[in-house]
């Protein structure tokens, strides 16, 4: 085992993930150093953990925010920016090795871009990068020498599970759902839910946008889309299936009729360590699936025409080009309406469809037509939301 401190940033270190992702160096053993560390809103939170890890850069993205923080604690060691262009100062750093992309939404697209851009090692939580850009995504990430490692639960063990095997063995990926806390409802009383219902999950702890994306569905719908480029897999080699328990993460099917999975307790230390320990593996600080005692393990097919967020999500990862970035910006907009109670839960994939079937499809957009096209999703939703 390699005895290398690796040199890591975190790109969103206030939220879930980038907080999970402290915990796993903490609990690393000095295998990993805190370079740098980035938050938008959070800025006090930003300062506590710069307190803790002393990185050498800290970066601020909201300019308004930082310029009414109080900055006098943070370490002197530890150099601050202001805006997004520091995050391109911060991945572009020469000792960097691995780049958490832990941004939630489509704003972590660049910087996930930038990092690939600058050859790094890019961990990614956040799936968006990929729903809205995958082939122009991993097209740099091959042309850099760069490397994409998962750290989405169903992503890293699909990962996992093909290192057993060749990849022209595989005959499908199975991703794995909890079904979120509306599984067991019907239409009609999915039409009565509210926000508090959507926000309780039963296995996860999550942020809201994400969580109301499990009871929706739309978090597989997105997952879908982000395997289908990240594994180079066709549409029809992906499939779903509820596992309420989450204990099962995802399992990849081979030709022969093997299948693989990857069980562990539903806690993203575990993928998040895997990920930055490659292909190395380490003890790790989350809690350990105990086979001693007795387990039931349930699956079942989707409802889609509870959940028809599924059907979306099959679409785009067959049409591919512009879809992926106008879904997931729909998706953004509608789910923020919902949470502000200007739409109902039901509404949320309605939304989304409408603005999918009525924009103007191309086939390979540029990265500019792409953050176009999200910011036109977003004016559609307002404009739907609003009629």
């Amino acid at each position: 085992m390699t005895t290398t401190v690796r040199n890591i940033a975190i790109l969103g270190s206030t939220g879930s993930i980038g907080r999970s992702t402290l915990s796993v160096v903490s609990a690393a053993e000095g295998r990993l150093r805190v370079l740098g560390l980035t938050a938008h809103s959070r800025l006090a939170d930003l300062c506590q953990q710069a307190k803790q890890f002393r990185p050498d850069w800290l970066v601020a993205t909201d300019a308004e925010r930082a310029e009414q923080q109080d900055w006098s604690g943070k370490p002197s060691e530890s150099r601050l920016l202001i805006g997004q262009d520091g995050i391109e100062t911060l991945v572009g750093q020469p000792e960097l090795d691995v780049v958490v992309a832990a941004m939630v939404g489509s704003v972590g697209l660049r910087g996930a871009w930038r990092a690939l851009e600058a050859g790094k090692t890019v961990a990614l939580a956040n799936k968006e990068t990929l729903v809205m850009a995958g082939p122009l995504v991993m097209a740099l990430a091959k042309a850099r020498n760069a490397k994409i490692l998962p750290i989405d639960s169903e992503h890293s063990a699909v990962f996992q599970a093909l290192q057993s095997g060749r990849r022209e063995d595989v005959k499908r990926i199975i991703l794995t759902a909890s079904g979120g806390p509306f599984r067991e409802r019907s239409i009609q009383e999915l039409a009565k839910v509210t926000v508090a219902d959507a926000l309780a999950h039963p296995t996860w702890n999550m942020g809201p946008k994400i969580t109301v994306d499990s009871a929706t569905m739309m978090n597989k719908a997105l997952e879908i889309i982000e395997a289908r480029w990240l594994f180079d897999l066709e549409p029809d080699q992906i499939d779903v299936v509820v596992h309420p328990q989450s204990i099962v993460h995802s399992m990849v099917e081979f030709r022969d009729g093997a299948v693989l999975a990857q069980l562990s307790p539903p806690d993203m230390q575990l993928p998040i360590q895997y990920a930055l320990a490659y292909p190395e593996r380490w003890a790790c600080p989350s809690p350990r699936l105990d086979l001693t005692t007795a387990l039931q393990l349930d699956f079942e097919p989707p409802d889609e025409d509870r959940f028809p967020a599924l059907r979306l999500g099959h679409e785009v990862a067959a049409a591919g080009g512009t879809t992926g970035a106008v879904l997931n910006a729909a998706n953004e907009a509608a789910v923020q309406s919902f949470l502000d109670g200007q739409i109902p839960f039901t509404e949320i994939v309605p939304a989304c469809r409408s603005v999918l079937d009525s924009h103007h499809f191309e086939a390979q957009p540029s990265l500019e037509k792409l953050i176009e096209l999200d910011g036109w999703a977003r004016q559609e939703v307002t404009r739907w939301v609003c009629t």
